[in-house]
């Protein structure tokens, strides 16, 4: 069986990007927005640490906000396809904005506590409502693929003015920091709310009389779908793997003697690459079948960071950032315009929601167990990450004798 497809019945790439409705261009510049402002996860621990708390309080802060996070992706996905995925991104975006805007007025620690765990939830809503979007948007396998592409280079953009942004905000004032991230929220819900129209296709669950009721039981419906559970699972494991970057990375960094300028440097390139690359490497992978494209990017992903416990100096380090960052362009946009081929329409946002909580377990767990097999012994963390890497990979591949899906 053919891994390609003849390029006759099938329009380039770039053709498909251009062709992109204006929705997805719309929701793209909403994300950039967004993501520009999104200062709280990465200056947090720095508040916390500045206002004296430990950095023990520090980690319960982020571990509940980590498991609002994953109830944020569940709640997300059925309201999406409950109420709509346009209210349920402003829902998202509203809450998120005031309470963002109250963290630096926030007192005791255990009121502050709640108050990130709340926003780990209502911030997360948005995702499996805007990805949704996407997806009503467009009608073939190629527009699914390049409408996630477009989507995610806005989130590259945006995440990467906004750390400019939020480190100059950061050395003047927290306050500042925070109203501008609980603005950039608000513009968001506003830029969908006045511009993004929810499609009849997101709406089957909340009205069409001809819907069998079998198909209205929600997350119990998905699970049942074996393939899905196969990607689920697929992206835990792919999660856990692909944090190792931002856990093994700098731990075997340290010990080598080099400074967190130089893993700055590297991570750097990371970002770079994707910045510039990604998009060209999304249309030459849309030739072939997704399955298989998925299991190259996770292995080259696992692979590329084993091997950083085998190297050092920064010319090798860069060869492995260079190589899981590749596998990182490779599989990202395929995975989600993957999913959405496999999604009915009436559950596209629990299918949404569903992989943003495998994905948010396995970054979640990586640091905690990234970080006690390393204190084992380094070479431990390193084979996880290869057999991590391997078994992701077999997970994409398609069962013998599964239905195909349609190639992105």
């Amino acid at each position: 069986m053919s891994t390609s497809r003849p390029d006759v019945h099938h329009p380039r790439f770039r053709d498909a990007v251009r062709r992109l409705p204006a929705q997805v261009w719309i929701l793209s510049l909403g994300i950039l927005v967004n993501r520009a402002g999104d200062f709280l996860p990465v200056f947090i621990v720095l508040y916390l640490t500045g206002r004296g708390f430990s950095a023990a309080a520090a980690g319960v802060v982020l571990g509940v906000s980590g498991l609002g996070n994953i109830l944020g992706n569940a709640v997300g996905g059925y309201l999406a396809d409950r109420i709509g995925r346009k209210w349920t991104i402003v829902l998202s975006s509203v809450p998120t904005a005031g309470l963002t805007a109250s963290v630096p007025i926030v007192g005791p620690f255990p009121i502050l506590v709640a108050v990130v765990g709340l926003i780990g939830v209502v911030s997360q809503v948005y995702r499996p409502a805007a990805s949704a979007v996407l997806l009503d948007s467009v009608v073939t396998a190629q527009q699914r693929l390049a409408a996630f592409a477009v989507f995610r280079f806005a989130v590259n953009v945006g995440s990467a003015l906004g750390g400019v942004v939020g480190g100059v905000l950061a050395s003047n004032s927290y306050p500042e920091l925070f109203l501008a991230n609980a603005g950039a929220c608000l513009l968001f819900g506003v830029i969908v709310a006045v511009l993004v129209r929810d499609s009849p296709r997101g709406r089957l669950e909340r009205g069409d009389p001809a819907m069998p009721t079998d198909q209205a039981v929600g997350y119990r419906r998905a699970l049942a779908d074996r393939a899905l559970v196969r990607f689920l699972l697929m992206t835990v494991v792919g999660g856990f793997v692909y944090i190792q970057s931002s856990v093994g990375l700098p731990l075997h960094v340290s010990d080598l003697g080099l400074s967190a300028r130089d893993f700055g440097l590297l991570f750097a390139l990371n970002g770079l690459v994707v910045l510039v690359f990604e998009l060209p490497v999304t249309g030459v992978v849309s030739r072939y079948r997704p399955e298989y494209v998925l299991a190259i990017g996770n292995l080259l992903i696992g692979v590329g960071l084993a091997l950083t416990g085998f190297t050092a100096g920064m010319v090798l380090l860069s060869g492995t950032v260079l190589m899981w960052t590749l596998g990182e362009m490779v599989a990202t946009s395929v995975a989600a315009a993957y999913l959405g081929g496999l999604a009915p329409p009436q559950l596209v946002g629990r299918y949404q929601g569903l992989y943003g909580v495998a994905y948010t377990i396995g970054t979640s767990a990586g640091p905690l167990i990234g970080g006690a097999a390393y204190a084992i012994r380094p070479w431990v963390l390193w084979v996880l990450i290869a057999a991590g890497g391997m078994l992701s990979a077999l997970l994409c591949l398609p069962r013998r004798g599964a239905a195909v899906h349609e190639t992105p």
